[in-house]
């Protein structure tokens, strides 16, 4: 077999396995929970089931707020409000984060259940005693004490059902996105009770996804050290419902999380379902009984956080969650992905600039691959030393490949040249590349995180296009004609680069190969300039330590 040949395929099926993995290749855990799915007997407790009122009417967001009375909350983090009607958490917004760069508008998350995109957290006591009437979405609670939630002044909400049995909300607030509600409920009567707690997300609407296989966006849970994701469709097509002793469950977006942790160390059921709207809940599976003039009370805790890594990682360790940090999706290559998104913060605290940083990291990344690197590239080298004698043995045997083989195989072990080994430093760099992009797709540190010059936003493509000259032609570009500065600087490095590699003596492939750079220009063009700088500033490390090995042999390059 011709070597050229095998290199050829090689690249190609590199190329490959990048496109695929980024664009097809759905994460191995969510293969195997899948096929675990499929044989998924839904669980059933003695648990009160959690009733969904459907007859809203929709309203703007404004009327919706002005509905009901309102208790305020802010921190440095959030601000918002709590609905007096029901006692949901229904308004949050995000200060520090905008919802794009040209707009001073910050991030709204949570909304009121009568408009569109109605998103919160409601809290509360079920109970299977149909004589027993318990606070609902309607209920009006009052402000017992408190005037406004922040992180030094919690509230206390009250509700009095006409049994005399009164319901009580202690809510607090830390100083970035934890509430903790301390549930009470207060029996004046003499007779006595079983209630369960509940804590439930409801979401009206799928929101905007990035329909990414390698980025789960919808329900969440970790259920007794499993990590349960489901998508929104498939919780449309299925309900989802298991009992653990611990864990906790959230609905998440790319870079938002609403969660729910459970009184600790006690039976619930979780479930997930879509009745015109998604509900992630969990309730109690072991009563807790209200004596005769008695008092009982269940602490929950509500995240709803942005997904900094420092925050997310913050409240798993601190509030022990386990697999909270899990919230943030690194994907099956984790311990590649974190660390890395580590040494780029690393080098972001020190140089100020996360597109420094990722220069950083790659100068780093190619210190770690620089022996590996020295040997594929003297193998490479001696290869291309080789071309004319290569072509020499093909052209006297070219009709008896047998024979030619052999000469093939003698000439690479007389030389001591592997003809793989040029493949690599390709094969090693995938799962890097791979877990950069990864970082940089769903760590919101990178959001909104300008370069130099016209890349405002490392997590977005390159904003600029050939086909306007860069900006200079006044006229907008459809977005597949986007091809910006950085993505062409890659493929001409990536072009320049594969006249240092010995050339197929085939010319079918010495085509194909000519026309790769342009075909890896058009395919990462949309892709974060974050991710593009990277690769641009890979290639011209690496033609550096290939033109120094090249002229060490005393190859002609170019």
């Amino acid at each position: 077999m011709d070597t050229k040949n095998v290199i050829a395929a090689i690249s190609l099926s590199a190329a490959v396995i990048i496109i695929y993995s980024l664009f097809f290749q759905p994460d191995p855990a969510t293969i195997k929970k899948n096929l675990a799915e499929q044989n998924k007997v839904e669980q059933t407790t003695d648990a009160p089931s959690l009733e969904q009122n459907e007859n809203l009417v929709e309203v703007s967001r404004e009327e919706a707020l002005a509905e009901s009375d309102r208790v305020q909350f802010e921190n440095n983090s959030v601000i918002g409000s709590i609905s007096l009607k029901g006692a949901a958490i229904d308004d949050l917004t995000f200060k520090d984060y905008r919802i794009s760069l040209d707009s001073d508008e910050r991030v709204k998350l949570l909304a009121p259940r009568n408009i569109q995109d109605g998103y919160l957290v409601e809290s509360g006591f079920v109970t299977t005693d149909k004589n027993i009437q318990i606070p609902d979405s309607d209920s009006v609670w009052t402000l017992a004490s408190g005037r406004k939630l922040t992180d030094q002044t919690p509230i206390k909400l009250q509700w009095t059902n006409p049994q005399g049995i009164i319901f009580e909300k202690e809510i607090s607030l830390d100083d970035q996105f934890l509430f903790t509600i301390n549930q009470k409920i207060i029996n004046t009567t003499n007779k006595k009770y079983d209630f369960y707690s509940y804590g439930q997300i409801i979401r009206n609407k799928t929101p905007e996804i990035s329909n990414f296989y390698i980025l789960h966006e919808g329900l969440i849970a970790d259920l007794d050290g499993e990590l349960i994701e489901e998508d929104y469709d498939d919780i449309q097509e299925k309900k989802f419902s298991k009992t653990a002793q611990n864990g906790w469950l959230g609905v998440g977006d790319k870079y938002w999380i609403t969660s729910l942790i459970p009184p600790r160390g006690k039976e619930f059921k979780t479930t997930f379902d879509y009745k015109k709207k998604y509900r992630a809940n969990f309730v109690s599976t072991e009563p807790l009984e209200l004596s005769a003039n008695g008092t009982i009370q269940e602490e929950i805790q509500v995240i709803v956080a942005a997904k900094r890594v420092n925050v997310i990682d913050g409240y798993a360790e601190s509030l022990n969650i386990n697999k909270f940090d899990l919230v943030i999706d690194w994907g099956f290559l984790y311990f590649i992905t974190k660390p890395l998104f580590f040494g780029i913060d690393y080098f972001f605290n020190l140089l100020g600039n996360y597109g420094l940083a990722i220069i950083a990291i790659t100068i780093c990344i190619r210190l770690v691959f620089f022996p590996l690197a020295n040997f594929s590239f003297r193998s490479m080298a001696k290869m291309k030393a080789l071309q004319p004698e290569m072509a020499r043995l093909k052209e006297l045997h070219k009709g008896d490949k047998m024979k030619l083989q052999q000469e093939m195989m003698g000439l690479y072990k007389k030389e001591k040249v592997n003809p793989m080994s040029g493949c690599l430093p390709i094969l090693v760099q995938i799962p890097v590349f791979f877990a950069l992009y990864k970082v940089l797709f769903v760590t919101i540190e990178m959001r909104q995180m300008p370069f130099y010059g016209w890349v405002k936003d490392l997590s977005e493509r390159d904003p600029t296009s050939l086909f306007n000259l860069f900006g200079l032609l006044p006229y907008d570009v459809p977005s597949f004609l986007m091809i910006g500065a950085w993505p062409i600087a890659m493929g001409v490095t990536m072009f320049i680069q594969q006249k240092l590699n010995p050339a197929p003596t085939d010319p079918i492939q010495a085509k194909i190969f000519m026309f790769f750079p342009l075909f890896l220009t058009v395919i990462l063009a949309p892709f974060p300039a974050g991710l593009v700088i990277y690769w641009t500033v890979n290639n011209v490390l690496t033609m550096a330590q290939q033109i120094f090995i090249i002229k060490r042999t005393k190859v002609k390059t170019i």
